[in-house]
């Protein structure tokens, strides 16, 4: 293994990312130039907050990716994401007219970075020298301008004038220019315009939604700030409606709309000044996670430099990543997490890779990046997907695995519509194979992992339909010498053992049960669901079912009568021994293994039913847990603040579009 743990704990020292991030800048920053179409000009964060309630962050999430979706198709793009039945975020990108496809997407990438700062303030926009992006909760988009937002940026350096007669000279300039650019972009360019004047160069932006008129008006205010930068050789206005800028160098792409810039060795140095720029906002945001870690952590704490950080063979180029993915097209897009989407990307080699886009940076979302890196670069088998990089120059965090075609398990299982049935054979062999990696991870490495959210659709299957556990964004790992962690809880409800989830007492046990469950769901083709009203709930029917000595017809109804009904029955069972209430009555994954792999071997009966459904929760949790059982047909995405010392915990329902009803760690 290439890392060791102490003080129970499986995360990389942020200062030592923060080495290997300035150390992969330095390497680039001989081949980069400076790139003012991503550089940052104007940043403002609303003052309102948004309510504690939790799900400001992924439905913010879900309306930077619906933005995305937009601005790859035509450069520009309005959306609106329901936060609740009364409230909603929208949001509005666009890129300015002179940009290629290749630089906005750039820039859009950018300043998606670089705009969740502002969270959880409810508004806030970025102006780029390339593009805007903005959001707020209330729809703005008519908006021209506003008296108290509206804002002038004015460089420190004056226009090389030495007198009073080249300094009326490079005003005329300047006023001559800028009221050329706002008269083509009112009358002539659809919002749009650039131009030159005696060595002064100008751009006019309007956002697409405010019409010609609310255009001349956001304009001609614009004209007016800008000359008030003079004698500065450069100046921007920036209007809640529009952009304008002068400058005695030529800034902009000469083409007309969406001109594809000078050559393609100017569009690969603005590329690489892209990731090297981003790769100093990525340091930042770690140096600041680090203070921040070490002000907390004890001074006996220590964890070794892990030796995979040392060398770059993990690292790849964000560049590289960002081309493989077509620049994170939606077309490319094979899957979606509560922290980031995935991608299938294709290497200049032609290997197919699946890429894992982080979005915040964050120290939470930081942690889990590197505990996932840090847990999965040093395992080897079968049963576990194969990390193959990561990369912390860019924008955005991004992981790199093998691809695995078939996606995730829960497509062949859940999908109304099954194009390809899993025979039973195919069910037990990865039954069998989940088992197996769980094995591993508690017991067969030098460290015991507890993985945390096993699930359907963190199991992905390769072409043959062998399966591989991934996701290990929450994975915690502990020493032979602990009986348990108290930690903050994180996972899938209905996949999460009672002991944890109302105590906080992690063990591999916790495993265990989530196993279970799969176990059960895999083999009956149903989804369990622990906010079921009725009595008909998943685990509920198999204990009756078992009870009865009629297992069998638990089996998936589109199997027919194409199954060993002993040795269903035998899996049934199994489930139901991992799913016990009492963690303690729960085999091993290892025992579990065993049973599996070997008929001969007796299956010890459950003692007590499942941890059925949320009434038993809700009898049982600590004061201040709510779960809203009136919601059986929609899925909530849940996030916890528990500490297992304090007698009342504060627990916090969010409502989410998500398929799953996920807790994420506070």
């Amino acid at each position: 293994m290439p890392f060791k743990c102490h003080s129970n704990q499986c995360k990389i020292a942020a200062f030592d990312v923060v080495i290997l991030a300035v150390a992969t800048l330095l390497c680039f920053s001989h081949s980069a130039v400076s790139d003012p179409r991503i550089s940052e000009v104007g940043l403002y964060c609303g003052t309102h907050r948004a309510s504690p309630s939790g799900n400001y962050v992924p439905v913010f999430t879900k309306e930077m990716e619906r933005l995305q979706e937009l601005v790859s198709k035509s450069n520009w793009g309005i959306h609106s994401e329901e936060l609740s039945s009364t409230s909603r975020i929208y949001g509005l990108a666009q890129c300015f007219q002179d940009l290629s496809k290749v630089d906005c997407l750039q820039c859009f990438a950018a300043s998606r970075t670089k705009l969740p700062r502002c969270v959880p303030s409810v508004s806030g926009h970025i102006y780029l020298d390339g593009c805007f992006l903005r959001y707020d909760n209330y729809s703005f988009y008519s908006e021209d301008t506003d008296p108290l937002r509206d804002t002038v940026n004015c460089t420190t350096q004056y226009g090389g004038v030495a007198g009073e007669a080249e300094r009326l000279v490079f005003g005329k300039s300047v006023g001559k220019v800028v009221e050329n650019v706002v008269r083509v972009a009112v009358n002539e360019g659809r919002g749009f315009a650039v131009g030159e004047s005696e060595g002064v160069y100008a751009l006019a932006q309007c956002w697409k939604t405010v019409g010609e008129k609310g255009c001349g008006d956001c304009l001609k205010k614009a004209g007016n700030e800008v000359r008030g930068c003079l004698p500065k050789k450069e100046g921007r206005a920036l209007n809640s409606g529009c952009y304008l800028r002068y400058s005695t160098v030529k800034f902009y792409n000469q083409g007309g709309e969406h001109g594809e810039g000078d050559d393609s060795s100017r569009k690969r140095t603005i590329i690489t000044a892209v990731s090297v720029l981003a790769a100093v906002v990525v340091v930042l945001s770690l140096l600041v996670s680090y203070v921040a870690f070490t002000k907390k952590r004890k001074k006996n704490d220590f964890i070794e430099i892990p030796s995979y950080l040392k060398n770059s063979s993990l690292n790849y180029k964000y560049e590289t990543l960002e081309k493989a993915t077509d620049y994170f097209s939606t077309s490319r897009k094979i899957g979606q997490g509560g922290a980031g989407s995935v991608f299938k990307g294709t290497l200049p080699n032609g290997k197919d890779v699946a890429v894992k886009r982080l979005i915040f940076n964050n120290r939470q979302w930081v942690d889990d990046f590197f505990n996932e890196v840090n847990l999965i670069s040093g395992m080897n088998h079968k049963n576990l997907v194969k990390l193959l990089g990561c990369s912390i120059e860019g924008p955005e965090s991004l992981i790199v695995y093998e691809y695995l075609p078939n996606k995730s398990l829960d497509h062949f299982i859940f999908e109304k519509d099954k194009t390809r049935i899993l025979k039973w054979k195919q069910r037990f062999e990865i039954i069998v194979g989940i088992a197996e990696g769980l094995a591993y991870l508690h017991g067969g490495s030098e460290i015991r992992i507890i993985h945390r959210d096993i699930k359907s659709s963190n199991v992905l299957l390769d072409e043959n339909l062998h399966p591989k556990i991934a996701d290990f964004g929450l994975a915690r790992c502990f020493g032979a010498d602990k009986t348990h962690l108290s930690t903050g809880i994180a996972g899938t409800l209905g996949y999460m053992a009672p002991e944890y989830l109302i105590q906080g007492q992690l063990t591999d046990k916790a495993d265990v049960y989530s196993f279970g469950v799969l176990v059960l769901e895999t083999a009956s083709g149903r989804k369990n669901n622990v906010f079921r009203e009725d009595s008909g709930s998943l685990l509920q029917t198999i204990w009756k079912l078992y009870q009865s000595n009629r297992l069998a017809e638990a089996v998936d109804p589109c199997l027919g009568d194409e199954f060993p009904e002993r040795e269903a029955s035998r899996v049934f069972q199994i489930g139901l021994l991992c799913t016990q209430a009492s963690a303690s009555l729960r085999p091993s994954m290892s025992q579990v293994a065993c049973m599996l792999s070997n008929s001969n071997l007796d299956v010890p009966i459950p003692k007590q039913p499942p941890f059925l459904n949320s009434r038993l929760l809700s009898q049982t949790a600590p004061l201040g847990f709510s779960i809203d059982n009136s919601s059986s047909n929609t899925f909530q995405k849940i996030g916890v603040s528990y500490s297992p010392s304090q007698s009342s915990s504060s627990y916090s329902l969010i409502r989410s579009s998500k398929t799953e009803e996920t807790i994420l760690e506070a």
